[in-house]
């Protein structure tokens, strides 16, 4: 008897495997790279003994451990053990993440995955399988996106270590990227990934800026650095968001009857505007800049990008300061008490 249910479960377990063999690949091959990253840590004490790694370096891996304390101590973040291994990349990419949309909805693809839930984004350790669910993706009638991704929080089931490439930033970035991923460490709500990217987002620039001002100075050339570039990019920002929302509605007037070549043309010519428009942001500064026009036009998957994690900036920005009078641990904790972790 037990013979045949052991037999029968191994029979149900090969009908499964076979039946949700992508799934199971694709998490094969995501655990392979994450254990490969975990396994060849070193601890951050032993690397800042390293002769071989110069003093400028050493000094950001010791920035990171002040912007870690910074943001348990004054902004009440969880630690989660995260940022005291350290995983050298050897400048090599580590990380690709894929955005994908309708060609004529803004409405994002998406993917769920077991315990965390729904993402409208997929992430590869490996470049080649990412290219090929690119292809796959555009064969079905999506626009899409690849992105090469700095850091990710794994949500305090691994401990995160400090990736090399994070050595290279300025303070003010640095600053942002490791509270923006220990937000997510701290608060992440299941199946609402752009509550979650944007809350990291806020909570990340607050962060940097106040960091910034505690171990610089208000008139400190790192935090004028900061703002000046955070003024520049929340321009982007608020255009492309701004511009998400006027393709939503162009997308919802077309006709039915339009052939695929019209809307095209219609999509193309909004997106087109869009772009030039960008001129006028700070005085002709980002137009400058942002050089769009050296490149073929953005597509739907980049501004379904923009949208998850900066479509909600301003509302948290205004229940901060008009709902809880700037306290940051007060607005944490009523964050934590109305969006809990739910797995």
């Amino acid at each position: 008897m037990f013979k045949k249910i052991l037999f029968a479960f191994l029979v149900v377990m090969v009908i499964l495997g076979i039946y949700y063999r992508e799934l199971v690949s694709y998490g094969y091959m995501q655990a392979k790279g994450q254990l490969h990253i975990l396994f060849n840590t070193r601890p951050v004490s032993e690397v800042l003994q390293d002769p071989a790694l110069p003093d400028s370096l050493k000094q950001r891996l010791r920035l990171i451990g002040e912007i870690k304390q910074f943001a348990v101590d004054s902004l009440g973040l969880d630690s989660s053990g995260s940022y005291t291994e350290f995983f050298d990349q050897k400048g090599k990419p580590i990380l690709w993440v894929i955005t994908a949309s309708e060609k004529y909805k803004l409405v994002p693809k998406e993917w769920r995955f077991p315990v965390i839930g729904t993402f409208a984004y997929k992430g590869f350790f490996d470049s080649t399988r990412a290219q090929s669910e690119e292809q796959a993706l555009i064969a079905e009638g999506n626009d899409t996106q690849i992105n090469e991704v700095s850091a990710w929080s794994t949500l305090g089931f691994f401990k995160d270590p400090v990736l090399s490439s994070m050595l290279y930033r300025g303070e003010g970035s640095l600053a942002n990227l490791i509270i923006h991923e220990m937000t997510h460490g701290t608060l992440f709500v299941k199946d609402n990934l752009e509550l979650n990217e944007n809350l990291a987002n806020f909570v990340g620039d607050y962060g940097a800026v106040q960091f910034l001002t505690a171990k610089y100075g208000k008139n400190s050339p790192q935090l004028e650095k900061y703002e000046f570039r955070k003024q520049y990019n929340d321009a982007i920002s608020q255009h492309i968001v701004r511009g998400a929302k006027q393709l939503d509605s162009l997308y919802k007037s077309l006709s039915v009857n339009l052939t695929t070549a019209q809307k095209d043309t219609f999509k193309s010519r909004a997106i087109r505007k869009i772009v030039m428009n960008s001129d006028t942001l700070l005085g002709g500064l980002v137009g400058k800049k942002y050089a769009w026009r050296s490149k073929k036009l953005p597509n739907n998957a980049f501004f379904i990008g923009y949208l998850t994690y900066h479509s909600k900036q301003n509302q948290f920005k205004e229940d901060f300061e008009n709902k809880f009078k700037g306290d940051f641990q007060r607005y944490l904790s009523y964050l934590k008490r109305n969006y809990p972790t739910s797995f």
